[in-house]
């Protein structure tokens, strides 16, 4: 990471929580109200092929003793009403900031990985993980909506697992390969403006 797009990510993300501390407390309560603790959901992620850590999202899905490590449409009925929300406006992103102070994460760059697939794949992942993953990224916004379906389309776990390993990894890698040749500060700019208007178009959409 440069020192450039280190500086970006430590302003903004002080910036944004600065202007959404209290939406972000006001979520927190309504996580509490509606759908009990905890609150946050804590999953283990990659920052490195041999370094992990803890990101941090708001939990829009119901507990389970054994959920599975992606989320497919046998899942879907455990996401909460309010986690549906959460997640079409991603909010349920915004504790993912402190992750970026921190310095596990990049404002912009690939999705961090979850151990598992980092094991089953290390070459692929030694090179999509020269970035700093990132809370969006181009493959985020480019190939997000298609996952959605892909996966929601897949019955049992194992199916689940197939297609996000036949038919995702291999699409997601190429593209933020595309964004680590090409990346500038200007290129994150854009990306995260990208983000910021998408979740206003989806909620016009809906109503």
């Amino acid at each position: 990471m440069t020192p450039a797009k280190r500086v970006m990510d430590v302003v903004v993300s002080v910036a944004l929580l600065l202007v959404l501390a209290a939406p972000l407390v006001m979520l927190l309560c309504l996580v509490l109200l509606c759908d009990g603790r905890p609150i946050l959901h804590v999953s283990e992620r990659m920052k490195s092929p041999d370094t992990a850590f803890r990101l941090l999202k708001l939990r829009t899905m119901a507990q389970a003793p054994e959920a599975p490590v992606i989320c497919g449409g046998d899942q879907v009925h455990r996401i909460t009403p309010l986690g549906r929300f959460l997640r079409r406006t991603r909010l349920d992103e915004v504790p993912q900031l402190w992750n970026v102070l921190r310095g596990d994460m990049s404002l912009v760059g690939p999705r961090p990985p979850l151990r598992i697939y980092v094991e089953r794949y290390p070459a692929l992942y030694a090179q999509v993980l020269r970035s700093r993953p990132g809370v969006t990224g181009l493959a985020s916004l480019g190939f997000h909506r298609h996952e959605e379906r892909l996966l929601g389309a897949c019955r049992t776990a194992q199916e689940t697992d197939r297609v996000y390993v036949r038919r995702c990894i291999p699409r997601k890698a190429r593209i933020d390969l595309i964004y680590q040749r090409r990346r500038t500060v200007l290129l994150d700019l854009l990306l995260l403006m990208a983000t910021a208007w998408l979740p206003v178009c989806r909620l016009i959409r809906v109503k």
